[in-house]
């Protein structure tokens, strides 16, 4: 008897090892071999890890040691530090590995509209790994599928334009109440220094829970410190190769993942709740998430509690890193380039008149600030790439790709091809969006492209107009002497030690 089960258990033993090493060594050097064959080169496999320890350990970490001298927007080596290694040593086209995953980086517009836009159903997202999944939930951004779909359908109602412009009182309310914080901590000084990062994050988040959930900063402010511990784990996850089983392992960092992402649905939940009992604003985000939604068909669709909160911590993310992180570079390149300040700030007053505030009304008059916010998503988009993965074998372009590549699409390297946008392309020059463009439909893509386009662009922008004009209105602002140039990729593109600017009040 014993024998038998010996050999049953060396059996199964031989059986794992030779699937463990079918999936780590086998089929990936016969995958990175049917690339070569194609003519995409990279730095080549390497067993179980692949890549992940070069990129995340040498080609980051190194990169966010050394800030840049002086300010320049050519900052790819800083921000995509492992794209831009390995293009410089492969081509804007190469294969890279993430454990034993294959990666196939991508920079050039005509496979980036095939996998976006043309051919996008074959292209589906890259499913969250268990411990970074916990941010966002099953919300808009790691779904699919139909799924996917009923989530995008309701919450794009929430975000038209019409409805975006009924939020613009509650924008200019948070605006005032951070410009009249100045205004007081600037008392008797000619000039204050503000660190516009960290003001503009306590300003997003005061707006989206104005607009969105009907509350103010204050109520939110647990729910914001929550997601700030959370995304730092989640960093750390994204860029690890994730064990199977890893996380039921009671490590420091797992238990605090599950202590973050309980209290933090903890909070939504009651918020929720509390919303449920009494809509007073009936154009809040939130009760939009709550309403049924009737789809083309008649039929009607609505969220369970679970996915509400989901979405809400989607947008609680979402709706304060991004727009802060979008405002902050924006600010800095005007504080940096004081001729396109001017011009923007007589644009305001002129569009504004004696009101002296922006509205719905004379939104559509701001040509310049529209030219210059453009001009800042290409030069600091708050997403450095997008990613795909190929659902089935695909053809792009003329490669083979196989099912289960996956696509790093580098977007801050599109966004600053010579070859698409001139010899200049890194240098500040709102003109460029002054008439519609004529290039690449996908050489410009800050908020995606394709269907899955990001739905909160048009609070985005429309956030961004107001608080810009507002500043614009009140102040004067440079860079200060104690600025660090030092952009680097998190969640969102932002500044590793903030930004500091010297402000000035405008003359009454």
């Amino acid at each position: 008897m014993i024998p038998v089960i010996l050999l049953l258990f060396l059996t199964s033993l031989a059986y794992v090892f030779f699937h463990f090493l079918r999936k780590t060594v086998w089929i990936p050097i016969q995958i990175q071999r049917h690339f070569e064959n194609q003519g995409v080169r990279g730095p080549g496999y390497r067993p179980i890890f692949g890549n992940t320890a070069e990129l995340r350990r040498r080609l980051i970490s190194d990169a966010e040691k050394h800030p840049i001298s002086g300010i320049t927007h050519d900052i790819a080596h800083r921000v995509i530090p492992h794209y831009f290694h390995w293009s410089t040593l492969y081509g804007k086209n190469f294969l890279y590995w993430f454990g034993a995953t294959p990666r196939l980086a991508v920079a050039d517009p005509d496979m980036i509209k095939e996998i976006l836009i043309s051919n996008h159903a074959a292209y589906q997202k890259i499913k969250f790994n268990p411990s970074s999944k916990l941010l966002f939930g099953e919300g808009l951004v790691g779904l699919d599928g139909e799924k996917w779909a009923v989530h995008r359908r309701i919450a794009a109602q929430a975000f038209n334009m019409e409805r975006v412009k009924g939020w613009i009182p509650e924008i200019v309310a948070s605006t005032d109440k951070m410009l009249n914080k100045w205004d007081e901590d600037g008392r008797g000084k000619s000039k204050l220094e503000v660190e516009v990062n960290k003001e503009l994050h306590q300003l997003a988040a005061d707006v989206i829970s104005r607009s969105a959930f009907g509350s103010c900063f204050e109520e939110g402010k647990s729910i914001f410190d929550l997601q700030e511990q959370q995304i730092r784990l989640v960093l750390q996850a994204i860029r690890s190769v994730y064990i199977p089983g890893f996380r039921f392992l009671p490590t420091k960092k797992n238990r605090m993942r599950r202590k973050l992402d309980q209290e933090s649905r903890r909070s939504i939940t009651n918020l929720v709740e509390r919303s449920g009992e009494s809509l007073e604003n009936s154009r809040s985000l939130l009760a939009m998430l709550m309403s049924p939604y009737k789809n083309d068909g008649g039929k009607e669709e609505r969220l369970d509690v679970d996915e509400i909160v989901d979405e809400c911590k989607t947008f609680y993310f979402a709706g304060k890193d991004t727009t802060a992180n979008f405002l902050t570079w924006a600010l800095l390149l005007l504080a940096n380039h004081r001729e396109w300040q001017a011009r923007a700030r007589e644009e305001v007053l002129v569009s504004c008149g004696d009101n002296a505030r922006p509205t719905a009304d004379n939104l559509p008059d701001f040509k310049l600030v529209s030219m210059i916010l453009n001009e800042t998503l290409r030069l600091y988009p708050p997403a450095v790439h997008l990613s795909r993965e190929a659902s089935q074998n695909v053809k792009l372009g003329n490669l083979d790709v196989p099912s289960g590549t996956q696509f790093y699409i580098a977007m801050t390297a599109v966004h600053r091809d010579p070859e698409i946008w001139g010899d200049d392309a890194n240098e500040f020059n709102p003109m460029r969006f002054a008439k519609p463009r004529s290039n690449h439909m996908a050489s410009y893509f800050p908020f995606g492209l394709g269907h899955r386009v990001c739905v909160g662009q048009n609070l985005a922008m429309v956030e961004a107009k107001i608080v810009l004009a507002m500043i614009l209105l009140r102040y004067s602002f440079v860079i200060s002497p104690s600025y660090v140039h030092a952009p680097m990729q998190a969640m969102t593109m932002q500044p590793q030690f903030g930004v500091q600017l010297l402000f000035e009040r405008m003359s009454q």
